[in-house]
């Protein structure tokens, strides 16, 4: 299987030039990426340091920006997956932030470990920090978040209270509690002081089973164990994020109705309460990892995405890429 540890030996976040390093092009010919390497559009990629972690960051940059997107994945993936949620956002006109979570992808830690769900927190406030240091990262901000990474933007958002840099998050699958927490959370406490990690159980998570396939077997930067120590943060988590006041943030929740990966009816309730003004749009027939569904499901709900961004684009109601233009192409 491809190996791309040899990226591990680039230095901090800075432009990427043309036509890119040999190890690099593997990188993103792997993932699909490559098509997206426009001759107008600009990509810096490289590591970025915080709070003890070395993260792997991208940021891709079409002319005359719209905002910048800032994506966050969801656990066990890594930013090399989400080509597709990429390609629509580019076709919009808007700037990319993506980032590797500690313990995924080429980002250093333990592998799909946290000690402390703050320290995502911590590591997304360093990256803006960062981006707009670089000046890389024109407003308005807008977050995107696929499950854990649903739980990150909401529990940053809702930390900074009015103050927050965000202009709106969509929340995809956003992770409150897993699914079956009720009959599982025992278990986890009798066995967490014992097992450091179980074997991770690869689901068809995805109707594209072409993509579930490709994370069983293609994808060299899967974890294949559960690691305990992250469910214990992620169960000192909840009733943190359950304590925190609401905010008025303007929020898009996409959400699929045979989804078996979050409890997904509670976590809308809960996140409802902590976001009122937030839009739900359910699908019957997607599963969990919604930004590499297949075609015709993500076809519809990046629609409700693009919709949710045409509102902060400067020409409202109009459309740089339809999504149908955007989605296109196969999964890996």
């Amino acid at each position: 299987m491809t190996d791309f540890t040899h990226l591990q030996h680039l230095g901090p976040l800075a432009p990427i030039g043309l036509p890119p390093s040999s190890t690099m092009a593997a990188y993103l010919d792997h993932y699909r990426l490559t098509p997206l390497l426009a001759e107008d559009v600009a990509l810096h990629a490289g590591f970025i340091e915080a709070r003890g972690f070395r993260l792997w960051a991208q940021v891709w940059s079409p002319p005359d920006p719209q905002g910048t997107i800032f994506v966050v994945h969801g656990y066990f993936d890594h930013l090399g997956l989400y080509r597709h949620l990429l390609e629509l956002v580019l076709a919009r006109g808007w700037r990319v932030v993506m980032w590797d979570l500690p313990g995924h992808g080429l980002s250093s830690g333990a592998r799909a470990s946290i000690d402390d769900f703050d320290d995502y927190v911590s590591c997304l406030s360093v990256l803006t920090e960062e981006v707009a240091r670089l000046d890389v990262a024109d407003a308005p901000w807008i977050g995107i978040g696929q499950s854990t990474g649903a739980a990150i933007l909401a529990t940053d958002a809702l930390t900074q209270g009015h103050r927050t840099h965000w202009a709106g998050l969509a929340l995809l699958a956003p992770l409150v509690r897993p699914w079956g927490w009720q009959q599982s959370s025992w278990l986890h406490r009798v066995v967490s002081p014992f097992v450091r990690s179980v074997p991770r159980r690869f689901r068809a998570n995805t109707t594209d089973l072409g993509f579930a396939d490709f994370l069983r077997s293609g994808d060299p930067l899967q974890p294949d164990r559960l690691a305990l120590t992250w469910v214990s943060a992620m169960r000192d988590w909840i009733p943190l994020l359950l304590s925190m006041p609401p905010s008025d943030l303007p929020v898009l929740i996409l959400q699929g109705e045979q989804d078996l990966t979050v409890d997904w009816q509670w976590n809308l309730d809960t996140l409802l309460g902590k976001f009122p003004n937030a839009e739900i749009h359910r699908h019957p027939d997607a599963r969990h990892h919604l930004v590499n569904e297949a075609q015709s499901i993500r076809d519809t709900l990046f629609e409700e995405l693009a919709a949710f961004l045409a509102r902060y684009e400067r020409q409202a109601g109009t459309s740089r890429g339809t999504s149908a233009d955007a989605c296109s192409r196969e999964s890996p």
